[in-house]
């Protein structure tokens, strides 16, 4: 039940789940002109607290990742590589030809080994948590296309990997789940020889988007492990939950998980710039509580579940969206209407493509959206049920 006003139901005092953040992500990070140039994680988190969603023992700082951390997936020279561009103040040509770095899509700036090396320790100590029993949210983690010895896609840690493998350690059979508008293909490439671990991704068709390859139906790694549905433009909430219905209760059937990790990329919504669907903000949470009511658990009931963040490049969209996730993760039933003192955050918020936009209705004040309906194409049907009757091991799910 909705309580009325803008007050929040009040959390247990030993709250099952926490935010995890850092002083840095207030840093302006990858320079001018560049999508990730924007507000995200401060106001996600200035948003949370303008509902007085958040308590101190809520909240967790991150620190740098130490190069031990990272080289459990990325290589010494990469990871040297990072933090010596960072001492001399710009990425050397070696490094940039080696490594994709000090370009227009992994840019150097002020903070470049340091600010992602926090963000990769919040996604390592939200797995931490995990196995202390807890819900852990680290939004800014989830940057899914880095691989071991290069950036790519904006993406200079890969801590979905990271955080991964610390849950691997303890021995837990792993389900990685990619919202992202962008395929999950980094995360992907990291596991597909390990058959406790498997990884879904719903994204655009790589045809048409970033990565440009891989992520389709038939990619499915040598032993099955990776689960891939490559999405059509313009999707809406409709077509999203039929594919998400049929492909979910499969894939959680098949990898029969001990804990789920999931990348909540936001720009697969409507508005974001460099998404290409037309999904809403309110499908979006349903889908995620889905997922949360879906996870195995802990004894006392607490699902097992790690959340990151991943891509999204309108900022007020994604701290719409990430307030709402914090809220379900929490067990707080937020109000839609958008406190003053939120609305006053977000139309203070200053970026590129502002000037261009047309404010939507509610986009100040109110935390969903209009939902975004319509028929479902048959186009869609049909790669559902083929990934469904085709992969490996999906097909070989009992039936009925």
């Amino acid at each position: 039940m909705r309580n009325a006003g803008n007050e929040t139901r009040p959390v247990p005092l030993a709250p099952r789940a926490v935010l995890i953040g850092a002083a840095r992500y207030r840093r302006h990070s990858y320079g001018s002109n560049h999508p990730l140039g924007i507000p995200r994680v401060s106001l996600t988190l200035d948003l949370i607290r303008a509902y007085g969603a958040l308590t101190a023992k809520e909240f967790s700082v991150s620190r740098p990742a130490t190069s031990v951390e990272l080289e459990r997936f990325h290589t010494r020279e990469y990871v040297g590589a990072l933090r010596q561009c960072e001492v001399d103040g710009k990425v050397a040509h070696r490094y940039r030809q080696r490594h994709n770095i000090g370009n227009f899509e992994n840019p150097f700036f002020p903070g470049f080994f340091t600010t992602p090396a926090t963000a990769a320790h919040g996604s390592i100590l939200g797995a931490e948590m995990l196995l202390e029993g807890r819900i852990a949210f680290s939004p800014a983690g989830g940057m899914h296309h880095a691989r071991a010895d290069e950036a790519r896609g904006f993406c200079y840690i890969n801590d979905p990997v990271l955080a991964i493998n610390r849950l691997r350690r303890e021995g837990l059979r792993v389900l990685y789940v990619d919202l992202d508008a962008h395929h999950g293909d980094g995360v992907e490439a990291a596991f597909v020889r390990d058959a406790r671990v498997t990884t879904l991704s719903l994204h655009m068709d790589t045809a048409y988007a970033y990565p440009f390859e891989g992520g389709g139906v038939a990619d499915t790694g040598p032993l099955g492990n990776a689960v891939n549905l490559p999405l059509p433009r313009g999707i809406h909430d409709d077509e999203y939950r039929y594919a998400f219905d049929r492909v979910w209760p499969a894939v959680l059937e098949m990898s029969r998980p001990d804990a789920i990790v999931l990348q909540a990329g936001t720009d697969i919504l409507a508005p974001d710039p460099l998404g290409k669907f037309r999904i809403s903000t309110q499908l979006f949470l349903e889908v995620v509580a889905r997922i949360l009511a879906d996870a195995p658990a802990h004894p006392d009931g607490t699902p097992r579940i790690l959340v990151l963040g991943g891509g999204g490049y309108h900022p007020l969209v994604l701290a719409r969206c990430w307030t709402g996730l914090w809220g379900l993760l929490s067990g707080r039933d937020l109000p839609e209407t958008i406190p003053a003192e939120g609305e006053a955050l977000l139309r203070a918020v200053d970026w590129d493509l502002d000037e261009d936009e047309e404010h939507f209705p509610g986009l100040f004040t109110r935390r969903v959206d209009v939902a975004q309906g319509g028929e479902l194409r048959a186009g869609l049907r049909e790669g559902v049920e083929r990934l469904l009757d085709t992969h490996p091991l999906l097909r070989m799910r009992p039936r009925g």
